[in-house]
């Protein structure tokens, strides 16, 4: 659970009035044995203000009314104590990650459903025979007109535009960079815990500062596989584009595999002559199993991709905020 200084720091970079508004809540809390209601504040904070402590955990149930989370932790966030644990990486250790930024949309689990209902064509005939003959209405011209080389060759500029596309327009880059700044943040922060108290272990610090930080360590600990756990938010991102490429891609990779091994090249067009490898068939494993007309493309495509990527000045490296 991210701790109550840290919490502290984010609600006062979001609200700067919030400062008052915490400080009033500590002087009430004070007169009223370490307890507050929202009567005693209504005067020096709003309801939202009120109600956002709550939800953030700095205020939680007491006995008569609400009391704080960790009074330590407030004062030291609140007083601006360099001694409380965090506070060197309090700025950035908690880091507001909305869960619905990087939540899928109905579309985005058609895609990937679709995606998953063509993947068996790969294996099965029947499959790989009603996709590769539709597709082929659209593609047969361009097959017609050009050699098979050629075919694979916009095949892979075809998919690699619109994968730049997608990823450029589906993937979150921000919130990407977000997770890697939080997780990034409660490394640091465990860091300079280790050797805050091997400092106090060497000149022979008290028994209660040494296991004050070793609690506050653990408590990084504790926040760091909260944070590794979270970290499934950024494979949702980074995959969310992922299903709408392949449910464009298997079609175009299922109409060359039917062309290739269904229907058959003849002549001249079921050999080609690639760079490195000299003439070889189509079929001819040129990677282990993998066949000389899927290593094609895919030295094609990523070629695509990344002049494309330069062309369209598509930067998918994660930013932080």
């Amino acid at each position: 659970m991210t701790r109550t200084a840290e919490k502290i720091d984010a609600l006062v970079r979001e609200d700067s009035s919030m400062a008052d508004a915490l400080e009033a809540i500590r002087e009430e809390a004070d007169k009223n044995g370490g307890e507050v209601q929202w009567a005693d504040v209504s005067d020096e904070l709003t309801s939202g203000q009120w109600g956002r402590l709550i939800e953030k955990g700095v205020l939680v149930d007491g006995d008569e009314g609400f009391a704080i989370a960790d009074r330590e932790a407030y004062d030291r966030a609140l007083d601006g104590n360099g001694d409380g644990g965090g506070s060197s990486a309090v700025a950035s250790a908690d880091v507001d990650i909305d869960d619905e930024e990087s939540s899928w949309s109905q579309w985005d689990k058609i895609a990937g459903i679709g995606a998953l209902l063509l993947m068996p064509g790969y294996w099965f005939d029947s499959i790989r025979n009603v996709v590769g003959g539709t597709i082929d209405i659209v593609l047969g011209p361009l097959d017609a007109a050009l050699p098979f080389y050629a075919v694979i060759l916009s095949v892979a500029l075809i998919t690699g535009l619109y994968s730049s596309l997608l990823q450029a327009n589906l993937m979150n880059t921000e919130v990407m960079g977000k997770y890697q700044e939080r997780m990034k943040a409660v490394q640091e922060e465990q860091k300079d815990l280790r050797k805050r108290k091997k400092e106090a272990e060497e000149r022979g610090a008290s028994e209660a500062e040494i296991e004050r930080l070793e609690n506050e360590l653990e408590q990084v600990r504790e926040e760091q596989m909260e944070a590794m756990a979270d970290n499934l938010g950024m494979f949702k991102e980074q995959f969310r584009p992922m299903v709408w490429i392949m449910l464009l891609t298997i079609p175009l990779f299922l109409w060359m595999y039917w062309k290739i091994q269904s229907v058959g090249l003849s002549g001249a067009e079921a050999t080609a002559v690639l760079p490195l490898v000299g003439e070889t068939s189509w079929q001819a494993g040129l990677v282990g199993p993998m066949p000389a007309w899927i290593v094609w493309y895919f030295l094609c495509s990523m070629g695509f991709s990344q002049i494309l990527r330069k062309s369209l000045n598509i930067d998918m490296s994660p930013t932080g905020t």
